[in-house]
């Protein structure tokens, strides 16, 4: 089996850009027909920029290759023409594809990655939240939000609380 093609999905988000102005989507495609899906990181740049970056590194390092070999694939991007020290776009392109490569994996195996990755350690996960606004809006500098007056923030962890939430990060 081996990786055959790329595509790549750029959405928008809306304002306020809760989690950031937009995502960046790419799918593997075996030759065997698997599709593994990631998502790729990067906010310091246009979508276009990155996307052109992951082509790059698609047609330079992943087209025609195992999808199990992932090791080989961050050791030959990050030592064949990059400056082998962190680089953030990079590295956002590299877990996207990364990402992508573990779902064709799972998918060719028949097994949850997290078994692949040597198995289930807890039966829940904690998970947090951001401390957004709560209808969504974007203030002012001089209008009470949540990141300038403690009583909204406080209202609005309550509320966050009642859904589950159990930390919240500003």
């Amino acid at each position: 089996m081996k990786i055959k093609d790329l595509k790549t999905f750029v959405v928008g988000n809306p304002a306020p850009h809760f989690g950031g102005r937009y995502f960046i989507f790419l799918k593997l495609i075996t030759d065997d027909g698997i599709e593994g899906v990631g998502e790729v990181y990067c906010a310091t740049f246009s979508p276009h920029i990155i996307v052109k970056m992951i082509e790059d590194v698609f047609e330079r390092h992943v087209e025609g290759s195992n999808p199990f070999w992932i090791e080989a694939l961050w050791r030959n991007v990050y030592g064949r023409g990059y400056t082998l020290r962190p680089d953030v776009s990079l590295m956002g392109v590299l877990s996207g594809l990364e990402i992508a490569l573990w779902d064709i994996c799972g998918k060719s195996v028949n097994k949850p990655i997290f078994e692949l990755l040597g198995g289930k350690v807890h039966e829940k996960l904690r998970s947090y939240t951001y401390l957004y606004p709560k209808d969504g809006t974007v203030y002012t500098e001089n209008e009470p939000h949540v990141y300038n007056k403690p009583e909204l923030a406080a209202e609005t962890a309550v509320d966050y609380v009642a859904q589950g939430f159990t930390a919240i990060k500003f």
